[in-house]
């Protein structure tokens, strides 16, 4: 009897010690909302054909990036309107960077901007990785970051960019000093 005691006093410690590991050692979860800083991620920039970091690119600017792809009808509507948007204000420093989510070479979501005329920075992540980094729910998603990286506002779904709410707001962060 005193045998099975031990047994299980053993996998009871085992398991003890197991918990207080993961506790301690587990990377730590942090989550994508506004207040937060934006997760760093690379991409594969088609007007370059290098592969960048957005945290590092985007550095200074504020920046709305888009999460989306070339099958996906929501992200169709609301590109026009980021498009002026970035009309308005990309001259002042504003920067889109739409990622897609595509699995199809570079040259097929090249073909999709074209054809809409996407002057914004068209990026690609043909993994999709980049959804688990920024816990999407979907596409489109966006993130409306301000010149520290901070997430001000996230979109899930289409979303008109081009109001004059979000005129006005993304006016307001670029006002703000880069600090």
């Amino acid at each position: 009897m005193s045998k099975q005691w031990i047994a299980v006093g053993c996998v009871a410690a085992g398991l003890a010690v197991g918990v207080w590991a993961l506790l301690h050692f587990s990377p730590e979860s942090v989550r994508v909302e506004v207040g937060a800083e934006a997760p760093d991620y690379r991409v594969y920039d088609l007007a370059s054909g290098d592969t960048i970091s957005l945290r590092k690119s985007y550095k200074g600017t504020v920046t709305l990036v888009n999460i989306w792809a070339t099958w996906c009808v929501p992200c169709r509507a609301e590109m026009p309107a980021m498009q002026r948007l970035y009309d308005t204000l990309g001259s002042k420093g504003f920067k889109i960077a739409a990622v897609s989510i595509d699995v199809q070479g570079p040259e097929a979501v090249r073909k999709y901007a074209d054809a809409l005329k996407l002057k914004f920075d068209i990026l690609q992540d043909r993994v999709g990785d980049i959804q688990g980094a920024y816990q999407t729910t979907g596409v489109p998603e966006s993130f409306l970051l301000n010149r520290q990286g901070i997430i001000v506002k996230r979109v899930i779904g289409a979303h008109d960019w081009d109001s004059p709410v979000n005129r006005a707001l993304i006016e307001r962060l670029m006002a703000e000093p880069a600090s």
